[in-house]
């Protein structure tokens, strides 16, 4: 055989067997969904496994590794986590989206490596830092790029960023090492209702907060609070639950997920609560640019729940959710009703999915773009 024809054969067969080797490092573990199979129009708020998730670790000799990617959809860590005994654990959340021309972005991550840093300081966690947590985030959506769900299905990249402690540790102190992940599913609604607007009671018999405490970062076990709570609001009847603040019960703190937002009833206004014990919600923060480039004035201030049932629109507000309307809430023998109006906040829903989606400019700079 000629020389040059051997020669031929052989980059070929070199080809093949580097273009398999390649196509075999994207291949789906086992256990993750084939995006070409999903009806991205019509996700749920639901778990849907994906190609890999993306970790760091933490010790004191050597500090935070450099993100990497892992298809292993589970953590090994030690029973005597911290995380497991006395809570120290944090996330995040926020999302990605496919935009008109085929590219995509993640919208304000800078925000939540913030809160996230903030919450790390408070749980006694060393906080990743700004870089390495966009990084980490911006790799998981690459790797992942496929589940985006496309533009114009009203879905997105939901992407959960979180913080634990473990290690062996019986005394309650700080861990021993920590890792920090990020995992991403595609979603939909956070309500299955859809646009249709909910019924809210206030939560009578339980706290979400207490002065001084936790309230005000993303700890995981505030959620935990709330699950008997909300459990017992939806078997009553309501889709959502309200807390008062515990010190007096007579001003409005949030929601058992998300902010609290309303219209005042001349139209005018955008008021949202203000407290040390309210989670800053970064939803809620760009709403307010949006509400004052909108022409609303805008006031974080204390609300007393007297003052609700004078509101022209009641919305709750976060990263999974965006904004819900509410059409009631009800506390005791008392109704508030707002009857229905949303026109406010779905102008200002509107532009703001505009916005995630690409559709229109982005003026605040808030979206990062990701090569997906």
């Amino acid at each position: 055989m000629h020389p040059a024809t051997v020669l031929m054969i052989t980059i070929a067969i070199s080809v093949w067997l580097l273009s398999r080797l390649l196509s075999r490092g994207r291949r789906r573990p086992l256990g993750a969904a084939d995006p070409s199979t999903l009806d991205f129009a019509n996700l749920g708020f639901d778990y849907v496994q994906t190609r890999s998730l993306v970790r760091c670790d933490w010790s004191a000799e050597s500090g935070w590794s450099s993100p990497r990617a892992q298809t292993d959809p589970t953590l090994s860590v030690h029973p005597m986590s911290s995380a497991f005994h006395y809570g120290q654990a944090l996330f995040e959340g926020l999302k990605a989206f496919r935009t008109a021309d085929g590219g995509a972005h993640i919208v304000n991550p800078t925000q939540n490596a913030a809160r996230l840093a903030r919450g790390c300081e408070r749980l006694a966690i060393p906080p990743p830092p700004m870089e390495l947590f966009i990084d980490a985030v911006k790799t998981a959506v690459e790797d992942n790029a496929d589940y985006i769900p496309p533009y114009g299905s009203n879905g997105a990249l939901y992407i959960r960023p979180f913080v634990f402690g473990h290690g062996a540790k019986l005394g309650l102190g700080a861990a021993p090492t920590y890792t920090f992940c990020v995992v991403v599913s595609p979603v939909g609604e956070y309500y299955a209702s859809g646009a249709q607007k909910v019924p809210g009671c206030v939560i009578e018999d339980f706290d979400r907060a207490a002065p001084r405490g936790v309230g005000n970062v993303k700890a995981a076990g505030n959620y935990a609070a709330d699950l008997m709570p909300a459990a017992e609001a939806a078997e009553a009847g309501y889709s959502i639950g309200l807390y008062l603040d515990a010190a007096t019960r007579t001003f409005v703190e949030e929601f058992s997920t998300s902010n609290f937002i309303a219209i005042t009833g001349d139209g005018s206004t955008y008021v949202t609560p203000s407290s040390d014990t309210i989670l800053p919600s970064i939803t809620n923060t760009m709403l307010q640019q949006l509400a004052a480039d909108h022409g609303l004035r805008v006031e974080r201030r204390p609300i007393p729940w007297d003052e609700v049932a004078s509101f022209r629109e009641v919305a709750a507000c976060g990263t999974a959710v965006v904004l819900k309307s509410i059409q009631s809430l009800a506390r005791g023998g008392e109704v508030a009703d707002f009857g229905g109006r949303f026109e406010t906040f779905r102008a200002l829903y509107n532009r703001f999915r505009a916005i995630q989606v690409g559709d229109e400019p982005d003026v605040h700079n808030w979206c990062v773009p990701v090569a997906a």
